[in-house]
């Protein structure tokens, strides 16, 4: 399995607020199967960054077309070399 970022461009409308809800549903779903590993959304710049597990770009692609947002988007999908961070280390040892 391989990792890949989408870097996701976004435009608002009302509509779009409305499906905000059914593509947090989803967002939600993909997380507790261990297809997204991080989800963060920057309102300032109107992108959004998700961490997919997938075998191939096209898989990674697909998830993404599921979501009720889609239509919204403008997107590309990266494959990623390193994926480290604080919760893909060791807990650190206190001794009491």
């Amino acid at each position: 399995m391989k990792k890949y970022q989408a870097i996701i461009r976004f435009e608002m409308d009302e509509q779009f607020m409305n499906l905000v809800p059914p593509h947090r549903t989803y967002i939600n779903y993909l997380i507790n199967k261990n297809i997204v590993d991080s989800y963060v959304v920057s309102m300032e710049s109107q992108t959004v960054w998700i961490t997919i597990n997938a075998e191939s770009k096209e898989e990674a692609d697909k998830y993404l077309g599921k979501s009720p947002l889609y239509k919204y988007w403008t997107y590309d999908i990266e494959e990623l070399f390193v994926y480290d961070g604080q919760l893909y280390r060791l807990p650190v040892v206190q001794l009491n």
